[in-house]
């Protein structure tokens, strides 16, 4: 098998166990391999991104086929939490509102600068990633849902807003930047060569 492919089957099977999970809570009961099915999606997510740069894979399109996936993934999941535990969710209504809100903005802020989503992937998205996997885990294996829905709502508000503040700053679509610090230091050096140029340009006259 060819290596330099495993990080697009990982994204690839995150894609195809998606709509399983969401056909599996179509009965409105959580079975065991809805949460094997998450682990597994989980887990791939993880090693993509690890192995794609431990093979000097890592490129644009293979991240913003990562985010894409999680897009799908995570839609499917939150579908399901409503098909299974709709009155957890209208209980907790304001602050998963507030995450589809500020996501909501981060969609428009990246889609009127760059014409695509942003993948940053940065450090804010991959806690939020990990509070997400221990909510969902919570809510769809021990029927859960204070601290941790509590918990991973910050942080992806949290992440949304670090990450349309990164849109602001950098002038082009750039993935794989960690946090807001790397997007400032990427945004220097960016405007350091133009400065450099007219600088140069002045003193030629």
């Amino acid at each position: 098998m060819n290596l330099t492919l495993v990080p697009s089957s990982l994204v690839l099977f995150r894609f195809l166990v998606s709509p399983f999970l969401l056909w599996d809570a179509l009965d409105g009961k959580t079975s065991v391999w809805f949460i094997v099915g998450f682990v597994a999606a989980f887990v791939s997510d993880i090693f993509d991104g690890i192995i794609a740069r431990r093979l000097n894979v890592s490129n644009a399109q293979l991240r913003q086929a990562d985010s894409w996936a999680d897009v799908c993934l995570f839609s499917c999941i939150f579908i399901s939490a409503w098909l299974i535990h709709q009155d957890i969710l209208i209980a907790y209504c304001v602050p998963l509102l507030t995450v589809v809100f500020v996501q909501m903005v981060w969609w428009l802020v990246n889609l009127v600068k760059y014409g695509k989503p942003a993948s940053y992937h940065t450090y804010s998205a991959k806690f939020w990633g990990i509070t997400l996997f221990i909510a969902i885990i919570a809510l769809f294996a021990f029927n859960y849902a204070g601290v941790t829905l509590w918990i991973t709502c910050i942080a992806g508000t949290i992440y949304s807003i670090e990450e349309i503040a990164m849109t602001l700053i950098l002038p082009v679509w750039t993935h794989d930047v960690l946090s807001i610090f790397h997007a400032l230091n990427i945004r220097q050096e960016l405007i350091t060569p133009i400065s450099d140029y007219h600088d140069s340009n002045s003193n030629s006259y």
